[in-house]
C-alpha cells in the first residue's frame, strides 16, 4: 500500500524491512491445540479484548511513502477480518472432507486433532497463502473439527522473542505452583593468586573472543557470497521457496534432553539439539544414498539469535518499554550452525562433544551481534535490496534453517481453553528443510518443513531425529551409572 507518510507513522526497523522483499518474505505459523472443543463466540470475545489486538503492532497497516519507504500506520481494527474459521476436517493431504468422510483423516497421535491433517494444512500456508497488505498483518485460523488454532503473523511484526511474550501475556497458567526458595551461594574469597588468575583468564576470553568473531564473521561473508554447502539429496537452492511443502513433527521429552547433557559436564540443552540434528541427518542421509557422502561431510545451518541486552524472556509491559534491554521488535543476527555427516559407531555421545566443541566455540564469540549491525548498516547505506540479496544468497547456499525457543514450563490456557500442545514454524525458504524446536510443560516438538519434492519423507526424517535422541539417552545412562 502506497501513500504520503505522517508524522504519526512509525518507520520499520532495518530487519523488519528484510522480511517484507518477495525474496525474504517470513510469516510465522503458531499452532496451539486445545484439549477440548473451542467455542468460537467464546474465542472471539477474549480475541478482541485480548493484549494481542491492543498492541500497536498488531492494529496498524504496513504503507509505503513517495520515497519508497515502510511505515506502520494505525488503522481500526476488524477481527471478522483476521479470524478465519475452518468448520469441516481435514485429510492427510489438507483437503476438506465431507462430515460423513473419514477415509484419510489422520489420527494416529491418539489426541483426537488429525495432527497430520493440521501440518498439511499450515504446509499448504506457508507457500501459497501471503498475508494481504490491506490490513494489520495476521490471521488466526480456527480449526473447529481438530480443536486447533493456527496463528499466522508476519515476521516483521517482531521475532520469536517478541511474540513469545505476547503467548505468555494472553495466557494463564493451569497450574501455578509453589514458590521455588532462593539459592544461597557464597561469595568468592578474594586474594593475590586469585586476582591474577582472574586477570589471565579475562585476557584470555577476550583474545579468544576476537579471534573466533574475526573467523566466523568471515566465514559468514565468504559463505553469503561465495562458498557453498556441497549438494546432497537434502540440498535447496534459488527458486525452492516456490516448491510444495511438507511438514512433519519431531517429539522428544525435555528429560530425555537433560538425561544426555548430563552425560558430559557443562553441556547445554542447545548442545544436545545440535548432537541430535547431526545423528538425525547424518541417519537421513546414509538411508537415502547408502555410502555416497564421505565421512566428516559438512552441512551448514543458519540459525537467527536473539542479541538483546537481556535475552531472557520478559513480560510483555517490559518489553514495550522505550528504554527497555528486550524492547519488541526484531532484535536479532544471524550466526551459521555447522554439522558434520558421520556414519553411526559405538559411541553416540560422539556427536554430543563434536557439538559442545563447536557451540562454545559460537558462544565465545560476537558473530550475531556483527552480523546484526552489518546488516543495519547495509540497510542504511544501501538500502534493502541488496541485504535481502545477501540473505537470499546466504539461504541458498546453506542447507537448513534451525531456532529453538523455551515455551511455557507449565500447562497454559487460552481463552479459558486448556492448550495440550504448541509448537511454531515459518513460511517456506529457499532451503528444503527448515527445523524449529519450541518445549511446552516438559516436552519438545521440532516442526520439520520440507520441500517435498526433495525430502518426500518427512516423517521418517522426523523418526531419525526421535531415534538419534533415545539413542544418545541410552549410552548417557549407561555413562552415568558407570
Amino acid at each position: 500500500m502506497t501513500s504520503r507518510g505522517t508524522f504519526s507513522d512509525e518507520p520499520l526497523s532495518p530487519a523488519g524491512r528484510l522480511f517484507i522483499d518477495p525474496k525474504t518474505d517470513v510469516v510465522i505459523h503458531c499452532i496451539a491445540v486445545s484439549k477440548n472443543p473451542i467455542d468460537l463466540d467464546v474465542a472471539k470475545t477474549a480475541l478482541k479484548s485480548s493484549v494481542m489486538v491492543q498492541h500497536p503492532r498488531f492494529c496498524s497497516l504496513l504503507v509505503r511513502d513517495e520515497n519508497g519507504f515502510e511505515h506502520w500506520r494505525r488503522t481500526e481494527l476488524d477481527i471478522d477480518r483476521h479470524f478465519i474459521v475452518i468448520k469441516n476436517r481435514l485429510n492427510k493431504s489438507g483437503k476438506f472432507v465431507g462430515e460423513n468422510e473419514t477415509q484419510g483423516f489422520d489420527d494416529d497421535d491418539g489426541d483426537g486433532d488429525g495432527e497430520g491433517a493440521v501440518n498439511q494444512y499450515v504446509a499448504d500456508l506457508s507457500v501459497s497463502s501471503p498475508l494481504s497488505m490491506d490490513k494489520p498483518l495476521w490471521e488466526l485460523h480456527l480449526l473447529k473439527a481438530h480443536n486447533c488454532v493456527v496463528f499466522r503473523i508476519h515476521h516483521a511484526l517482531g521475532d520469536g522473542f517478541s511474540l513469545m511474550s505476547m503467548l505468555m501475556a494472553g495466557s494463564e497458567k493451569v497450574d501455578v505452583p509453589a514458590a521455588v526458595p532462593p539459592i544461597k551461594t557464597e561469595g568468592i574469597k578474594s586474594g593475590k593468586r586469585r586476582d591474577w588468575f582472574w586477570l589471565l583468564s579475562l585476557l584470555w576470553g577476550v583474545f579468544k573472543m576476537v579471534r573466533y568473531t574475526l573467523v566466523f564473521v568471515l566465514e559468514f561473508v565468504v559463505r553469503s557470497l561465495f562458498v557453498c554447502d556441497r549438494k546432497t539429496v537434502i540440498s535447496g537452492g534459488e527458486g525452492i521457496e516456490f516448491w510444495p511443502r511438507k511438514l512433519a513433527t519431531a517429539k522428544f521429552l525435555l528429560e530425555d534432553m537433560k538425561e544426555v547433557k548430563r552425560a558430559i559436564p557443562n553441556t547445554t540443552i542447545n548442545d544436545v539439539l545440535l548432537a541430535m540434528v547431526s545423528s538425525g541427518l547424518s541417519r537421513y542421509l546414509e538411508h537415502r544414498t547408502p555410502n555416497a557422502l564421505h565421512e566428516g561431510l559438512r552441512l551448514t545451518g543458519v540459525a537467527m539469535v536473539n542479541v538483546r541486552a537481556n535475552p531472557r524472556l520478559q513480560e510483555l509491559s517490559k518489553v514495550m518499554e522505550k528504554n527497555s534491554k528486550a524492547r519488541w521488535g526484531n532484535k536479532f543476527g544471524a550466526t551459521l550452525i555447522p554439522v558434520f555427516h558421520h556414519k553411526g559407531g559405538n559411541n553416540p555421545l560422539q556427536y554430543l562433544k563434536r557439538a559442545k566443541v563447536m557451540n562454545d566455540k559460537k558462544k565465545h564469540s560476537m558473530e550475531a551481534y556483527f552480523t546484526c549491525k552489518i546488516r543495519d548498516l547495509v540497510m542504511t547505506l544501501l538500502g534493502p535490496k541488496y541485504v535481502c540479496l545477501f540473505y537470499y544468497k546466504l539461504l541458498c547456499n546453506t542447507t537448513f534453517t534451525i531456532s529453538n525457543f523455551v515455551g511455557p514450563l507449565e500447562h497454559i490456557t487460552l481463552a479459558g481453553h486448556p492448550v495440550s500442545n504448541i509448537k511454531f514454524n515459518t513460511s517456506s525458504l529457499p532451503q528444503a528443510i527448515s527445523m524449529h524446536m519450541l518445549s511446552y510443560a516438559g516436552r519438545v516438538e521440532m516442526q520439520l518443513l520440507v520441500a517435498k519434492d526433495i525430502i518426500p519423507d518427512p516423517e521418517f526424517l522426523a523418526k531419525c531425529f526421535q531415534d538419534a535422541l533415545l539413542e544418545m539417552k541410552m549410552a548417557a545412562i549407561a555413562t552415568n551409572k558407570a
